[in-house]
């Protein structure tokens, strides 16, 4: 009998063992932004790692930002050692799809970036976002410092009252610490899929409700 991993996350006994190394090689360059994808990225820029739905149109919400470097899609959050998109699909790697985000926070702050990420999706959906229904479609930060951690938190109590304002539930976020999940770069066809499938879909819908990050 086949579990269902659609609306529960595996344990760690029924995770998938994963693979030392990855099956495949990652695009140098950014196709829109001409940009290095894994680096090295430059002195003093900083790493910010988001899941929120489907990473098609997540990443390109973060790539027209001012002020980020490069993006790249990937998948994090789960304990499947380098995994490939049909396993993380399949909801026994336990990752989400998320969008990493390199920025240089001379232009643009952490802040600004969870603006954008509140903003882009319902994070009140739970294993859902929009038509994709799976955990791997589940709303997560990934944090990278204790700043990164404080300002999350504080934007997601604020962004609730908000949302709790206009009748939707609870906030489904998970705030993680990236070193304990590692970023596993997905395949290249998922790379800046919408340059270069510009009218490929996109399920992302934000609620129209304002996060004030400040």
């Amino acid at each position: 009998m086949l579990t269902d991993f659609t609306h529960r996350l595996p344990t760690s006994e029924e995770v998938l063992p994963g693979r030392s190394e990855p099956m495949f090689t990652v695009p140098e360059k950014h196709t829109v932004l001409g940009t290095r994808l894994l680096g090295p990225y430059p002195a003093g820029f900083e790493i910010a790692e988001f899941a929120l739905g489907c990473f098609w149109g997540a990443e390109r919400r973060f790539w027209r930002t001012d002020g980020v470097w490069t993006t790249l899609t990937g998948f994090q959050g789960g304990g499947t050692a380098h995994p490939i998109s049909e396993e993380v699909a399949s909801g026994r790697t336990g990752h989400a799809e998320t969008v990493r985000a390199v920025f240089d926070p001379a232009r643009v702050t952490y802040r600004a970036l969870l603006k954008v990420f509140w903003e882009g999706h319902d994070p009140t959906q739970g294993f859902r976002q929009g038509n994709d229904i799976g955990t791997h479609c589940r709303s997560a930060v990934f944090h990278h410092s204790p700043a990164q951690r404080d300002a999350a938190e504080e934007t997601r109590d604020s962004y609730q009252k908000v949302l709790g304002d206009k009748g939707y539930g609870q906030i489904t976020t998970e705030i993680l610490p990236a070193r304990e999940f590692p970023f596993y770069p997905a395949e290249t066809r998922h790379q800046q899929y919408l340059d270069k499938h510009p009218r490929g879909y996109c399920g992302l819908g934000g609620t129209g409700l304002t996060c004030d990050v400040d």
